[in-house]
């Protein structure tokens, strides 16, 4: 297996049914769509830039418009979506939750707001600050 080879031929062939097909359009014919679906997973697999992806996927610019129509039209939902149905029929999926309710405060420094915008304790500081914000000294 090549270092670039992405895809095995079964995965592909649960994905390719998916791809949207060039039939009756009066254009350029697509790129294979393996090879841009696997240069797009080699990008995010490896966390590289688009301009850095190999030659052996095509121009990066390709991989990149592909992928931004994929995302746009759907056609990533589809395929998730139809890979989630096969792998639930055949119970590879365990839906089990695990919430977690842990809570995290700021500091009050970590806020934005003004110290006369902060709600105050009912120290005796805190009252003469609110009093002497309200007639302006």
């Amino acid at each position: 297996m090549s270092r670039e080879r992405v895809l095995t031929d079964a995965q592909w062939e649960r994905i390719a049914p998916l791809m949207p097909s060039t039939d009756g359009v009066k254009s350029r014919p697509f790129r294979d769509h393996r090879q841009v679906v696997e240069g797009v997973i080699y990008r995010f697999r490896t966390g590289i830039a688009w301009r850095d992806l190999p030659a052996s996927f095509g121009p990066w610019q390709t991989i990149w418009k592909r992928h931004h129509r994929f995302s746009t039209d759907g056609t990533w939902d589809k395929i998730h979506a139809r890979l989630l149905a096969q792998a639930d029929a055949a119970g590879e999926i365990d839906w089990m939750v695990s919430v977690d309710a842990t809570v995290n405060r700021a500091h009050q420094h970590a806020t934005n707001k003004s110290r006369l915008e902060q709600t105050t304790g009912d120290s005796r500081a805190a009252r003469s600050a609110r009093a002497a914000a309200r007639t302006g000294g």
